[in-house]
């Protein structure tokens, strides 16, 4: 779909089909479709749109897979509906073909949701077992020096009383 032309029939055969399945489509096996794209090829010939199924109220893949088979039989079905009314809104000379595919993409989010969960564990375990301790001093970045501590240092430790040894100021005159 390289051109915008394409990219529009695409977009209106998108909302047409949309609007038929909410409207005029009542067949008790259609579940509840959501058209998530659209692909018309290069020479608007061949259509082929992509759906997802939202499963009833039931539990587990069971009820997903009949929801989505039933709802595949049901496009099926009414395609004939569908491309008429399709071919009125789009005003053009040719009438795609319709292809209805079910969409991967909730079975890709729903893998990558239990990839990262998995993810998620494995950090979680790896934090518990984590011993944090310092591979050196605590503080390992280097502190200008003090000069009074310089002093101190000089001082004799045995006798406290003694003062620090006076610090001979340099005069730049003598060097």
């Amino acid at each position: 779909m390289s051109s915008p032309r394409v990219r529009k029939i695409a977009d209106r055969i998108q909302v047409v089909v949309a609007e038929m399945l909410e409207r005029r489509v009542k067949d008790p096996r259609l579940g509840f479709v959501t058209i998530t794209d659209v692909r018309v090829s290069g020479d608007g010939q061949q259509a082929t749109i992509f759906y997802t199924v939202l499963a009833g109220t039931g539990e587990g893949a069971q009820d997903d897979e009949t929801a989505l088979a039933g709802t595949a039989a049901a496009l099926e079905s009414a395609k004939g509906l569908l491309r008429s009314e399709v071919g009125k809104q789009l005003g053009t000379r040719t009438v795609p073909t319709l292809t209805f595919v079910p969409d991967a993409l909730p079975e890709s989010a729903r893998h990558l949701d239990e990839v990262l969960a998995r993810a998620r564990a494995l950090d979680e375990e790896v934090a518990a077992r984590r011993v944090e301790a310092y591979a050196g001093e605590v503080d390992p970045y280097k502190k200008p020096r003090d000069e009074d501590a310089d002093a101190d240092a000089d001082a004799d430790p045995a006798d406290p009383a003694a003062p620090a040894a006076p610090i001979d100021p340099v005069d730049p005159d003598e060097e």
